[in-house]
Order: structure tokens, then C-alpha cells, then sequence
């Protein structure tokens, strides 16, 4: 049978292109109710007639790829928890003065330089039931008694809405966090929380309590602390301490995937499973023993580590691979992928517009369906080569599926994972092994000296490794400007050549030649709409001006002070022309007269001088001028007025009463994000 052919396939598909539709399109829960009524409605009448008569499947067919389509509309909207009216964002009395909160915390972030950082479970807001995740940032301070997580905390506080991104082509925290139900974030001091003695004990306290009591073991058993925190990461996915530098360095050399615990660990864990219980037969109970264990010990792990999104998509993942081997469908594992993408997505929808989620099922994807195509291509006498070109082999497999996706997200790429992982295989393989038995150990108690002094020895060698590999930073491309339209047309470039390789005829290749003609055709696209392309944008930065001019290519940005150098600055620009596929032309000194498009800018900077006979088309108004606004208004008689990042708030709020006193529109940087003309 063709997987294709498969109707889970279809149905998969269908559901997928329910929540993508939803997620894109608005849609109220009551149209969400009325769709599926309506297709389970005429799915039952669909299924009752072709069991009657048996004439055509194509109805059929047809109203249950539509069921699945709207059952996928439902599950996305049912699990948008700002919908939901006990939701915290419906209580707006709390965005605007202090109210007494409630909550549980749930998880532990990676702490800042300035405060520690969790997820948080409202329960009530001023003694009224309310619920839904929160971000809470506790100030860091000198006291010994930090919070864990199941304590139920209360605070007099303000809760803060998440910004969206302030400026063009930026990575937007808000929505990613809104993706996570998380819509708000709590700022507060330790000394104004009151902590009760009552602590929630539910699973994720165990699992808390239980990472805390490896970490207290390793660190008894004088565990270097650099080196055990990429062990919590290799091992438990515990990502929270581990230093900048070290994740640079994982990132260009190309192996970020093995920090984050994945398919590749999981997998790993459940093949060492099979390997240790390989002497028990095959027997109708001894093959029941076997994926019972597995199961068991991947179920064990997801608790060990926390029982994090990602380790849990992994742990469903290969448990359906599992039970998958059980029943002898070794030639089904794209239709068992497809039951677990399946299961997951249907209690947590919103893993599909995850990075991770994405990366992870589509290097697996492509292992399976391409790397036996690259294996074929040479076939080694010898183990060690054979050992070598097969992890050449699933390397190149997974940077080819995840490669499209990779650009488009991260604009970079490490031109030497294939030196990575090839040097990396060995180290990881005795590190896994070691770290499992180094962690099992220290769930009971402090690891022997010699078994922890050999595992840090073994991830100082994997760090030294990488670092070697990362400080060829020549070879990592970064800066890349992939937009969508490349990451679609490449994707069929990619899935048409594999196709077309696996059984050549002509009818595969004019789809491969089709698909060329896309990519190229979507580069000309590009390359038309920015050539013709013509932006004028004020930049949301504090205590600083920015402005920028674009027709086609030629860019010019304009800044105060052209000599000094200013971090955030630079990644502003550098995020925009990334974006926008365009090299930089020039930069000059902020003038206060500027043209775009035959409208006149002015621009009044902190000395406040301004020609009384000027009727700018567009008043920028930058670092904080000593002005009276409503005298301005009637001398100049702007059309427009912007006020950058660069203003106190307390003055940008006069002047934006005074602007609706003259029906002149307003538009203040710090408030909007950027403004485009």
C-alpha cells in the first residue's frame, strides 16, 4: 500500500489544514460548533447511506475529510484559553491597578541577570475565580529561600500584557508566547510576595522535586558546574544555566539539536532499552515485556526531565514507534508518525507552530524516506567506513529536510555539521549511556567518584570538540534573508528531486523542472517587490533616534550620533535588512529637514527649534524637546505627529491630548512599535 494511499493520510492533512485555517482566519467558537455539527451531521448521513447501498465511497470520502477538517477548527479554539471568559485577560481592572493575585507556580524558566523566572497558574484575581499561564519575574536578591514550584504566592501587582515586537522583521516575543497561552507577565519583588505554607503536590512538584535532588547528588559528588549543566541539558533538557558562550559555540558548529532534548535522545534511550532486554526471546510475553519496559522507561524519563513539550511530543513519538515494532509494522512508520502527530496535536494543537515541533518530525521525516536513497549511493567494505558514511548519510538527511525551515528561522547556517556530527557520534553515544547511569544514580543518591569524574571528563572532551569546530566561524553563512516564499518553493524542489530519485520517469521530472522554475520564478517575485519598494520608517529605540529611507535596494539610515557604536541599534538594522534581502548603502548623521515621496518631514530634536512657516506633511518629535505642543500645532500645522521611542511617557501622553484637541492624528513609537510611510 502506497502512504498515500493510507486514508489516515488524508484525514491527517485535513484536521492539519483545520487548525492552520483557524489559526490564520478568525473564527468564533459558536461558527467552530456549527461547522462540526454540521459535518458530523452530514458524515453520519454520508456513512449510513453507504452502508446501505454500497454504491460510492467518494461521499463518504469526502465528509470525512470535512469532519476532520472542522474537528481540527474545534480543537485549536478550544484550546485558545483567551476565549475562555475565567481567562485573566478578561478581567481589566487588573491591567490597570493593582488587585490582589493568586497563583500556583508550574515551571521554572531560565533565569536573566535580574530575575528569576516561572510560569505561574492564576487561580484567582481579588478573591474572584480566574485562571490561565503567566510569566512572573522575581527580582533577584540576596535572601536564601527561593520559591519551588507547587507554592501557592500572593501579590498586590499589576499585570503587564505582553508587547508585541516594536520594530520590523524582529523575532516576536508576544505571539510566541501567545502560541504557549501565555498573554501577560508579572514584575515583582520578593519582599512583596507572601508565600503559603500550603504547596500544591502534583506531578510537576514531584518532578521538580526529583530534578532538584539529582542536581543537590551531582553537585555533592563535586560535579564541575559548567560541564553538569550540559549534562542536565544531554540528559534531562534542562536548558536553564547554561552560559551563553557554550551555546554560541553548539550553535555554530550545527549540533543545537542535542542540547535540546529530542527525537535523537529518546530514540537513543528507547534503542539502549532493546539492546539491554535483546537476550530475551521473541515469544508472545517476551515481546509484550519488552515494549512494556520501553514504554515504561520513556515514561520514567519525561518524568525525570520534567516533563517538558518537548521531551513529551519525543516520548508519544517513539512510544508509537514502539508499539509500532510490537505489531510488525516496521513498514507502516510513516502512518505510525502520523498517529502521533496526530494524538499530540489533538490535546496540544498549538505544537504545530512550534520550532521545535516542526524540526523534529521533519529530520525524523527525512531520515526515514531519504537517507535509505543517500546510503545506496556507496556501499563501504569496511565497519568504521560503513560507521562513518552512515552518519554522513543520516546527517545529510536531516539537514536536507530541516534545512528550508532552519533559514527561514534562524537566517544562518553551519556550513561544518557534517564534521559535527561525525567527531560528536562516538563521544554522545558513551555520554548517554553514562549520563542515564549517572543520573538513575543520583536520584537515590551522591554518584561514586570515578563514574561522575569519567562522565565530566567525557563532556569537557564533547565541549572542547564543538569549540573546535565553532571557532571556524568562517564557515558559518549567517545573515541569510529566506522568506516564505522560498522556504515553500524549495520544499517542493526538495520533495519533487527525492521523489523523481527514488523511481525516475519523465512525468517525475517535469515536476522537478516545474519546481525549479517556482524557486527561480519566486526569487524574481522578490527581487521585483523590493526593487520597487519605496519606505520611510521611524524605529521604536529608547534614549536613541533611528530612522531609515529605502527606494528599491538603496537604503540610507539615520542616526544621531554616526561614530558611536549601539548594540541595539545594530541588531534593528541588521533584523531589517535581513528581512528585506538588502545590503546596507549608507548611514548618515540625523538630518532635522527630510523628503520621502514628495511629502515633507521635520524633525524637532531636544533643542526645540522649529521654523514657525514650515507645514511639515510628518513632525517627528525626538529626545524629549522643551516645547509647547498646542503652541506648535498653530504655527506649523502638521498632518502628522510621531513621537519616538526616544520621549518620556508622561510627556508623550500631553501631547497626545493635545493632538486630539486638533484632530491631528498621533502616533507615538513606544505605544504602536514603528511607523511606516
Amino acid at each position: 500500500m502506497k502512504v498515500l494511499d493510507f486514508p489516515l493520510v488524508k484525514i491527517t492533512i485535513a484536521f492539519l489544514l483545520g487548525i492552520i485555517t483557524v489559526y490564520y482566519i478568525n473564527c468564533s467558537v459558536t461558527l467552530a460548533t456549527i461547522i462540526l455539527l454540521f459535518s458530523s451531521s452530514l458524515f453520519c448521513i454520508s456513512y449510513l447511506w453507504n452502508l446501505k447501498y454500497r454504491r460510492n465511497n467518494f461521499p463518504f470520502g469526502i465528509s470525512s475529510y470535512f469532519l476532520a477538517f472542522s474537528i481540527g477548527i474545534f480543537t485549536l479554539l478550544s484550546h485558545t484559553e483567551n476565549l475562555q471568559k475565567t481567562n485573566y485577560t478578561h478581567c481589566e481592572s487588573v491591567f490597570k491597578k493593582k488587585q490582589t493575585v493568586t497563583l500556583i507556580l508550574r515551571e521554572k524558566l531560565k533565569s536573566n541577570d535580574y530575575a528569576d523566572r516561572y510560569i505561574g497558574l492564576i487561580k484567582s484575581i481579588s478573591d474572584k475565580n480566574f485562571s490561565g499561564k503567566i510569566i512572573v519575574n522575581v527580582q533577584k536578591d540576596s535572601a536564601k529561600n527561593p520559591l519551588i514550584i507547587g507554592n501557592t504566592i500572593k501579590m498586590e501587582t499589576v499585570l503587564q500584557l505582553n508587547q508585541s515586537n516594536k520594530n520590523p522583521n524582529q523575532f516576536d516575543y508576544s505571539k510566541y508566547l501567545a502560541d504557549k497561552q501565555i498573554y501577560a507577565q508579572i514584575y515583582c519583588q520578593k519582599r512583596e510576595i507572601s508565600v503559603s505554607k500550603i504547596i500544591q503536590k502534583d506531578i510537576w512538584y514531584y518532578c521538580a522535586k526529583l530534578h532538584s535532588r539529582i542536581i543537590l547528588n551531582l553537585e555533592k559528588s563535586k560535579f564541575n558546574k559548567e560541564e553538569m549543566n550540559v549534562a542536565l541539558a544531554l540528559i534531562l533538557g534542562q536548558q536553564q544555566e547554561i552560559s551563553q558562550e557554550i551555546i554560541q559555540d553548539y550553535q555554530y558548529s550545527g549540533a543545537t539539536h542535542i542540547l535540546s532534548v529530542s527525537g535523537l535522545h529518546v530514540g537513543f534511550i528507547m534503542l539502549f532499552i532493546s539492546f539491554i532486554l535483546k537476550p530475551i526471546p521473541n515469544t508472545k510475553k517476551g515481546s509484550f515485556f519488552k515494549l512494556f519496559s520501553i514504554l515504561i522507561s520513556l515514561a520514567g524519563f519525561a518524568i525525570i526531565s520534567g516533563l517538558s513539550p518537548s521531551v513529551l511530543r519525543s516520548v508519544v513519538m517513539f512510544s508509537f514507534v514502539a508499539i509500532g515494532n510490537h505489531l510488525r509494522r516496521n513498514g507502516n512508520i510513516y502512518h505510525t508518525l502520523l498517529v502521533s502527530i496526530l494524538l499530540i496535536l489533538l490535546f496540544e494543537p498549538y505544537f504545530l507552530f512550534d520550532v521545535g515541533f516542526q524540526l523534529s518530525y521533519l529530520a525524523l521525516f527525512f531520515i526515514i524516506w531519504l537517507q535509505p536513497l543517500l546510503k545506496n549511493i556507496y556501499k563501504p567494505k569496511h565497519k568504521l567506513t560503513n560507521y562513518i558514511w552512515e552518519a554522513l548519510t543520516v546527517s545529510f538527511a536531516a539537514q536536507i529536510g530541516t534545512l528550508p525551515l532552519c533559514l527561514y528561522y534562524f537566517h544562518q547556517f553551519p556550513g561544518l555539521f557534517f564534521v559535527t556530527n561525525i567527531i560528536i557520534l562516538p563521544v554522545l553515544s558513551f555520554i548517554m549511556i553514562a549520563g542515564i547511569v549517572v543520573m538513575l544514580i543520583a536520584i537515590f543518591k551522591s554518584p561514586p567518584l570515578f563514574i561522575t569524574m569519567i562522565f565530566e571528563k567525557s563532556i569537557y572532551l564533547l565541549n572542547l570538540m564543538i569549540h573546535a569546530v565553532a571557532s571556524a566561524d568562517s564557515f558559518v553563512i549567517k545573515n541569510i534573508g529566506f522568506n516564505s516564499y522560498y522556504l515553500l518553493t524549495f520544499y517542493l524542489l526538495i520533495i519533487s528531486s527525492i521523489i523523481w530519485l527514488k523511481k525516475t520517469n519523465f512525468t517525475k521530472m517535469i515536476f522537478v523542472m516545474s519546481s525549479l522554475i517556482l524557486v527561480q520564478l519566486s526569487f524574481i517575485i522578490y527581487k521585483i517587490q523590493i526593487e520597487r519598494g519605496k519606505e520611510f520608517i521611524i524605529y521604536n529605540q529608547k534614549n536613541s533616534t533611528l530612522i531609515s529611507t529605502r527606494t528599491g535596494r538603496n537604503i540610507v539610515f539615520y542616526k544621531r550620533d554616526v561614530l558611536s557604536k549601539n548594540n541595539q541599534n545594530e541588531r534593528i538594522i541588521n533584523s531589517y535588512l535581513v528581512g528585506n534581502s538588502v545590503s546596507l548603502s549608507k548611514t548618515e548623521s540625523l538630518k532635522n529637514l527630510l523628503y520621502f515621496k514628495n511629502k515633507k518631514i521635520f524633525i524637532i530634536d531636544s533643542s526645540g527649534i522649529y521654523p514657525s512657516d514650515l507645514s511639515p506633511d510628518l513632525l517627528i518629535i525626538t529626545q524629549n524637546p522643551k516645547i509647547n505642543l498646542d503652541r506648535l500645532l498653530n504655527k506649523i500645522q502638521p498632518k502628522m505627529i510621531i513621537a519616538d521611542g526616544s520621549n518620556s511617557n508622561s510627556i508623550q501622553k500631553n501631547w497626545k491630548e493635545s493632538c486630539l484637541k486638533k484632530n491631528i492624528p498621533f502616533h507615538s513609537t513606544k505605544e504602536k512599535g514603528y511607523y511606516k510611510l
